[in-house]
């Protein structure tokens, strides 16, 4: 039995990083090891977290392992990584480019700014291993430094499970089973997600082929982005779709299940992914997908769905078309990518790659 520390700076409910924490640790518990989860702030109400300075009194030995959950600032976790004499693990999640916040929040440039600068530390201290979410992300560390033979993808855990096995909101159904074409996409309002590109290529799509359709949002939108939701909307309102766009905010499980089974095509325009679990829960589901090939998407996605690198507007709108337009297109799509998840992204094969890594170490 080995003693593990999970460290994160924040755990939450419904959020990737969180999901992928709290996988990890269930699969390593029901090996039988000694797992305990630390971070500097948390609102899970059904996890046990211990705050980060606490993490000295549980690893003490050489052979104990620490597996450090980087995707923002913390000057603390690099403290730790020096101060601790036990066995290194990074789970790398991307840090989101500070640029993309500048003139919406301060904070957020601060600490993307520090998790972009705290990269070359973290990829040259020597970890005994660096597992990220993406080839993309890899790609970073090892531009940073890591070196390539301690480097490995793992995707994230999640909760897709659970997603598939629940009744979807009737009310959903019933109230967007009408006749429209609805679009989904699915991530918190935030900066780096495109969601101005996205509202140009439905607009295109609305004005010049169907306007008997709708661009469904479904996302949290935080008060720190307020000025980032206004832009939106503002933006909706110019291009003259804001009455066939829904914001349906952060939802319950229900309702998003509800959303993916209403929807023709899961369509995202975002610049910045680290991985994108809604691409993931979008194949699970069967929903085709439309996209630009920004970062991580093109490899988490492969070859099922329609990825394109150049940013038009009339591309995504000609894709969405054809995918509506011809009902056995959109579900041999959706057949493929759910091919895709069965072959890679299922929690059985997550946590057979996940031990696989680990191996040397346990």
């Amino acid at each position: 039995m080995t003693r593990i520390a999970i460290l994160t700076r924040t755990i939450t409910t419904a959020n990737a990083v969180s999901n992928d924490v709290v996988g990890m640790y269930e699969v390593l518990k029901s090996r039988g090891h000694d797992v305990r989860i630390y971070a500097d702030e948390w609102t899970h109400p059904e996890l046990k977290v211990r705050h980060a300075m606490r993490i000295h009194g549980f690893l003490q030995d050489a052979g104990d392992v620490l597996i450090y959950h980087y995707s923002i600032g913390w000057g603390l976790a690099l403290d730790l990584l020096n101060e601790l004499n036990c066995r290194t693990v990074i789970k790398y999640h991307n840090v989101t480019p500070p640029q993309f916040f500048d003139g919406i929040d301060d904070y957020h440039v601060q600490m993307c700014l520090e998790g972009r600068q705290q990269m070359k530390i973290i990829a040259r201290s020597g970890c005994d291993l660096y597992m990220s979410d993406s080839a993309f992300n890899m790609q970073e560390l090892v531009a940073e430094g890591a070196s390539p033979g301690s480097c490995t993808v793992v995707p994230p855990f999640h909760h897709i499970d659970r997603l598939l096995s629940i009744n979807p909101a009737i009310d959903i159904l019933d109230k967007y089973t009408d006749g429209k074409i609805n679009i989904l996409m699915v991530g918190r309002v935030s900066p780096n997600k495109g969601h101005i590109a996205l509202l140009e290529a439905f607009a295109t799509y609305y004005y010049h082929y169907n306007s008997n359709s709708r661009l469904i949002l479904v996302g949290i939108e935080r008060e720190v982005f307020k000025a980032y939701s206004q832009l939106i909307r503002e933006m909706a309102s110019l291009l003259g779709v804001q009455g066939a766009v829904v914001f349906a905010g952060e939802v319950p499980d229900e309702e998003l299940k509800a959303f993916y089974l209403v929807s023709n095509a899961f369509m995202i325009a975002s610049e910045h992914e680290g991985f994108c679990v809604p691409l993931v829960e979008a194949m699970a589901l069967k929903l085709p997908i439309i996209a630009y090939g920004a970062t991580a998407i093109p490899g988490t996605v492969g070859e099922a769905g329609l990825v394109w690198e150049t940013r038009d507007p009339y591309l995504l709108a000609q894709s969405l078309d054809a995918i509506v337009g011809d009902e056995s297109v959109g579900v041999a799509m959706g057949l493929k990518a759910q091919r895709r998840y069965d072959e890679m992204y299922t929690n059985e094969r997550i946590e057979a790659d996940f031990l696989r890594a680990l191996d040397a170490l346990l």
